[in-house]
């Protein structure tokens, strides 16, 4: 059911997001810098509430309601975009939606560690990735199919949106909770002569490294939005850009399935380094090619890099963490990607503006090849599970 509420969701925001840099170009004739501005905060302005949501999650017990107010919030403001008239606009809504997204993501991610252990965790968190994605294909496809008969009416477009959050919200009050689950494996994970141990949710140091890793990485990761802007400076039309943004979530779907599982059986240090290496593989392609068609290719290979990462990170969290405490973990996690998505986009915004897209390119694929090398250094074996 919460991959069915991923689903809908990303249905929704996928058909505004590949869309956004257009509509703020064309539409409303912001440039490249306010694009930089508007997804770094975007990202980014939700990262204390992450913290916040992730410590009440694990005190009350009850993430459900934190994740219903997230994806309420969300699903709620989505659909004003259509109504915008600058660029401020945009940033003020899109800042609100992320807000939802900060209060449901680290619940979220602490009810699905409690669906599972440390030998399938991978599978778990790499089949609700894959839900997300599929709803990432179908939310541009549906676009596509709006603009082929109502060419440039983003802003009905936009308004649609509200149709699929309606869904997230009625699928969501049919979830269970989650804290009878957790209570249990808190219990079976403690000691029998430690009955009732005082809660704390101090995570190891190996956590610590692992999130400092994560970081340098995120510092180079920035917004996709710069990706698609590439393809309209090459000359590929706004039609094909949708289409193309559905076909890289396929490659996403198929590939979270399978790197989750991987990591099961692999480790998850082994899978994490794949992907941030095709990672930099994919921006040095975007810094020295202005071939459209080689663009279409390297692009769809990307979608590769969030198949081996996305879900193995979060597995690799409920690894470290203590069962009572995930909320803290996840919370601490989405902050790091938050804060590191507004600097990487501040700073490929600024490089791409003052020197060229090439040398922004070239500086996201330097911040991936340094954090693997870390990754490998600082982490010569693998974690094991947190008890």
């Amino acid at each position: 059911m919460l991959g069915w509420v991923s689903f809908f969701t990303d249905t929704a925001s996928e058909m505004i997001y590949p869309l956004l840099p257009l509509f703020l170009t064309r539409v409303l004739g912001a440039g490249a810098m306010s694009l930089g501005v508007i997804e770094g905060v975007a990202e980014a302005a939700n990262s204390v509430l992450k913290i916040v949501s992730g410590r009440l999650a694990d005190r009350t017990g009850a993430p459900k309601r934190l994740v219903l107010a997230g994806y309420g919030l969300s699903s709620m403001i989505r659909p004003f975009i259509a109504l915008a008239s600058s660029w401020l606009h945009v940033l003020a809504l899109r800042f609100t939606d992320r807000l939802g997204k900060g209060i449901r993501s680290s619940p979220r991610d602490a009810m699905l560690a409690s669906f599972a252990d440390s030998s399938n965790r991978g599978k778990v968190f790499g089949f609700h990735r894959a839900m997300d994605h599929a709803g990432a294909v179908m939310g541009p496809l549906a676009a596509s199919a709006f603009l082929y008969f109502r060419p440039d009416d983003y802003r009905t477009l936009f308004a649609l949106t509200l149709i699929p959050g309606v869904l997230v919200v009625l699928i969501l009050l049919r979830v269970p909770d989650t804290r009878k689950s957790v209570a249990a494996e808190v219990q079976e994970s403690r000691p029998a002569s430690a009955a009732r141990p005082a809660r704390s949710t101090r995570l190891p140091s190996e956590f610590s490294r692992a999130m400092a890793v994560i970081l340098l990485f995120s510092l180079g990761n920035a917004s996709d939005a710069f990706l698609l802007l590439r393809f309209a400076d090459v000359g590929i039309t706004a039609f094909w850009i949708p289409l193309l943004w559905s076909a890289i979530h396929v490659v996403k779907t198929a590939s979270s399935l399978y790197g989750g599982q991987w990591s099961d059986r692999l480790g998850r240090r082994q899978v994490i380094g794949l992907g941030w290496l095709i990672y930099a593989g994919v921006y040095g392609a975007f810094a020295v090619t202005d071939s459209a068609a080689m663009l279409v290719i390297v692009f769809l290979a990307y979608g590769l890099y969030f198949g081996l990462t996305e879900g193995v990170e979060k597995a690799w969290v409920a690894d470290l963490a203590p069962a009572d405490g995930r909320g803290n973990a996840f919370g601490i996690y989405n902050a790091v990607i938050g804060i590191g998505a507004l600097a990487a986009s501040l700073l490929f915004g600024f490089v791409w503006t003052h020197v060229s897209p090439p040398a922004a390119f070239c500086t996201g694929a330097a911040f991936a090849m340094a954090a693997t090398a870390l990754l490998y250094l600082m982490f010569s074996s693998e974690s094991r599970p947190a008890r």
